[in-house]
């Protein structure tokens, strides 16, 4: 077999299973595309290759003694490098954990190992996931596969370019305010957060305790679907998982008949791209069996300022344990113990983790906390009533995945429009809902757009199976110019 790079994750399965490749030969062929195409896209800030080979070999053993084989036997996956894989690099994109190694699996990779994946490598991201562009990480920015000149979007950046680019099939990211749907759009792949507490957060850093949540990457919901077969169940590990148990995740491609929630109003600043890409969506929806039907969401324009306040907050609690004690960079330059916390801090973390620090500090103190951190609380109920009520007219609601296509790399210098980049991502995770982000055309300049649809929470089975009629509407999605080379 050739190109394997342009199979789905579940044909390198189906042929790794029919003997027509090895899982050596399969781990061998993304490896080199890896090692070789890294340094131009930057999607990788470690690749497991010790850890690769012997996965692959151990896999090629079961498979000659007709043992058992998991789900996704022999499909590359790449990890977000904020979720533990044992015994390998956790940095999360931040120099204070440059030389941090994982003293467990994460419940999503203890999940995926014994599916039978492939650990191909941490993918990079903006460090402790604070940001929107990739830019923020502490060792080198990922690129756009459909422009190197472009961001791919953030935090999970890193895993977006590796599926986008192929150098894997599958990738995870956790998404805080939309850091694997805004990257997936931004790339032209599909992203998925699930419902809050519906997949474990046990072996990720956390950023913002109450909006974190793991979800995959990948080129279809189909892919999609299985990898939320697998890794969708409670965890005893982590006290917000979701008692449901494991579900299926059947894909038909009859059409059905459904409501959706559209309000217009909360889309007056769109451009004309994104308008139109909407448009679009909302016929292509039609065409499937839905009915399109206007909602009131005007409490979600005080989104980004309520996520700005809360997941700051979070982030300062969460960031407190790396003191340069426990684990971590401790600074060699320190004398005292005051110093040790202040300096390893000052050496180790990054601008914008340092502002989200100081801004959660502020807000949490005691002067300020009624004023801020509850109001924010009070309108984050407000939003989630808001939903609530909406959901009791339709059965999904749309909205673009981005404000805009993918910006040029150093564009946006000014944190609140940075911050805006979010802005219809973030509703989801304020509301613990499922969220799905579709490729679903292009900007006047050529670069994907994605259309995000949520469901209520617990609806995620309900969620991918709409947005597998949408996609299947749609058509095919092409590949990333990058690609055009086929020796790649």
């Amino acid at each position: 077999m050739k190109a394997l790079h342009l199979y789905s994750a579940l044909d390198i399965h189906r042929h790794f299973l029919e003997g027509d490749v090895s899982a050596r030969e399969i781990a061998l062929y993304f490896l080199r595309r890896a090692l070789r195409e890294n340094g131009k896209l930057g999607a990788f800030l470690h690749i497991c290759q010790d850890l690769l080979l012997q996965q692959a070999d151990t896999l090629d053993r079961a498979r000659a003694n007709k043992e058992p084989l998991g789900p996704l036997a022999a499909v590359p996956v790449a990890i977000k490098d904020n979720t533990h894989i044992h015994n390998e690099p956790t940095t999360a994109g931040s120099k204070i954990l440059a030389t941090y190694r994982a003293p467990f699996d994460a419940t999503v990779c203890r999940d995926l190992r014994e599916a039978g994946v492939l650990f191909l490598g941490k993918t990079n991201l903006d460090e402790f996931a604070m940001g929107s562009s990739n830019e923020n990480s502490a060792f080198f920015p990922a690129r756009n596969p459909w422009r190197l000149s472009h961001v791919p979007g953030g935090s999970s950046g890193g895993s977006a370019v590796a599926v986008s680019s192929r150098l894997c099939p599958l990738a995870t990211g956790s998404d805080t305010g939309g850091s694997v749907r805004q990257p997936a759009g931004f790339s032209g792949i599909v992203g998925y957060k699930p419902t809050y507490g519906r997949v474990s957060r046990h072996g990720l850093i956390a950023f913002g305790s109450s909006l974190d949540q793991i979800g995959p990457l990948a080129s279809s919901v189909e892919e999609v679907a299985k990898v939320m077969e697998i890794i969708g169940h409670p965890c005893p590990f982590d006290a917000t998982s979701r008692s449901t148990p494991k579900e299926s995740y059947p894909l038909s491609r009859e059409r059905r008949s459904f409501k959706v929630g559209v309000d217009a109003s909360f889309f007056s600043d769109l451009s004309q791209d994104v308008q139109d890409n909407l448009d679009q969506a909302r016929r292509t929806l039609e065409r499937v069996g839905a009915k399109v039907l206007p909602v009131d969401l005007k409490p979600l324009h005080y989104g980004a300022a309520v996520y700005c306040i809360l997941a700051t907050a979070e982030a300062s609690t969460n960031l407190a344990r790396f003191d340069g004690i426990r684990y971590g960079h401790r600074s060699l330059s320190a004398q005292t113990l005051e110093e040790i916390y202040s300096l390893s801090r000052q050496e180790g973390f990054g601008q914008e983790v340092k502002k989200r620090i100081l801004l959660g500090t502020y807000v949490l103190s005691a002067g300020f906390q009624e004023a801020y951190y509850r109001k924010a609380q009070k309108v984050r109920t407000l939003i989630c009533q808001t939903f609530t009520k909406a959901f009791q007219q339709v059965d999904l609601i749309l909205f673009p995945t981005t404000p805009s296509s993918a910006f040029k790399l150093g564009a946006i210098q000014d944190s609140l429009q940075m911050y805006l980049q979010d802005i219809f991502t973030i509703p989801a995770n304020l509301a613990g809902l499922p969220a799905i982000s579709i490729p679903s055309g292009f900007s006047s300049d050529h670069l994907p757009l994605g259309i995000q649809l949520m469901a209520p929470q617990g609806c995620d089975v309900k969620l991918i199976q709409l947005a597998y009629l949408y996609e299947q509407e749609r058509g095919p999605f092409p590949m990333a110019p990058y690609l055009d080379d086929p020796s790649l």
